[in-house]
């Protein structure tokens, strides 16, 4: 007689949120001080007069980053940024960081000194110490996992859950460039494998590698809004395209919402890429992620305060659930938004 086999769920069918749902539905917080734990950028615990905020981000070699392009003080620098860019998310400061390093033997000393030197660089552009880690042999590649910690006041403390029907919909600096310069760095890869007496040709795409390998965390802006007296219904980082985020916050806040492919700020290096790869410039925005960009919503009174702001962008408003998640078109088509931004597990259209 025969055994049932039992069926395994491959990974790369359910995506990286649909994952961590699956993985962690079953978690309760057990602590009266525990917050917010898992569903939000960072986690939020009571520590007396301000919170403590945590969150932590792992980078992977040949996933997150590729060594052939990425120079390693830029790596050490992401590394920190992409982590404080959470904290700001939840309308925080960030004061420390722990980072940990599994090496291969095929690194230098001297490597990890780059590394670190890019760690210590967005420590003292953040004003943030670090705090520890731990470093270990890896068989293969390398790895980079940063925890950052921060504080934030109770009653200033942003979550995703907050958004509210009418709110606007604001987004900071510019979409899609991180990914304009992915693309990039990946046609000047294949080109010199394809002919190693090639150079890469790069100095006209400054701004959009500068996107994609060294990015900034949106400090400026949580001050900003602290000094227009703004405090965001809900906020997210950009870290997995636009639409994904806008996805979230419409879950999290049991919302719609409507955006508008007109309003959607691109810089122009951005749209030139796009348009050199034959791709509508919406897409990088929408899909690109990595632009650490802060997404987040006001109430329509704060509207004066922020309407003249160059560094924010008013890109929608928040509508009732019922409505669901739409883009209007440049051409007035609404359509209904999908998340199709960065996702770690999914497989690729050429692989197996």
């Amino acid at each position: 007689m025969t055994k049932n086999k039992r069926t395994l769920t491959d990974i790369s069918e359910i995506g990286e949120f649909s994952l961590i749902d699956r993985l962690t539905s079953g978690f309760k917080n057990r602590n009266k001080k525990t917050i917010m734990g898992i569903g939000d950028d960072a986690a939020i615990i009571d520590t007396g007069e301000q919170y403590t905020i945590i969150t932590k981000d792992l980078l992977s070699e040949g996933v997150h980053f590729d060594i052939t392009y990425s120079p390693l003080k830029h790596l050490g620098y992401k590394a920190v940024t992409s982590n404080l860019s959470d904290i700001y998310a939840m309308n925080g400061t960030p004061t420390h960081i722990f980072a940990g390093i599994a090496v291969s033997s095929r690194f230098s000393l001297e490597a990890l000194q780059e590394i670190y030197k890019g760690i210590e660089l967005a420590c003292e552009k953040y004003n943030v110490d670090l705090g520890g880690g731990d470093t270990v042999s890896s068989k293969a590649g390398l790895f980079i996992s940063v925890t950052a910690m921060g504080s934030v006041a109770p009653e200033m403390v942003t979550y995703r859950s907050g958004a509210k029907e009418h709110d606007l919909i604001c987004v900071s600096g510019n979409l899609g460039g991180a990914y304009a310069g992915l693309l990039i760095l990946e046609r000047e890869k294949q080109v010199f494998k394809a002919n190693p007496d090639m150079q890469p040709s790069l100095k006209d795409y400054s701004y959009v590698l500068e996107r994609q390998l060294k990015p900034e965390a949106r400090k400026d802006i949580v001050e900003l809004l602290k000094e227009k007296n703004i405090k965001p219904s809900s906020m997210i980082d950009v870290s997995d395209g636009l639409a994904s985020e806008i996805m979230h916050i419409c879950k999290n806040s049991d919302c719609g919402a409507s955006i508008y492919e007109e309003k959607f700020p691109l810089d122009k290096m951005t749209a030139d890429v796009a348009h050199e790869f034959k791709i509508d410039p919406s897409t990088f925005a929408l899909n690109g992620g990595e632009d650490y960009e802060l997404l987040f919503t006001i109430s329509q009174n704060d509207y004066e305060k922020i309407k003249d702001q160059q560094e924010i962008s008013i890109i929608g408003h928040i509508t009732d659930k019922s409505s669901g998640a739409k883009l209007i078109t440049v051409s007035g088509n609404e359509v209904e938004l999908r998340a199709q931004g960065w996702d770690a597990f999914k497989k690729e259209e050429n692989e197996d």
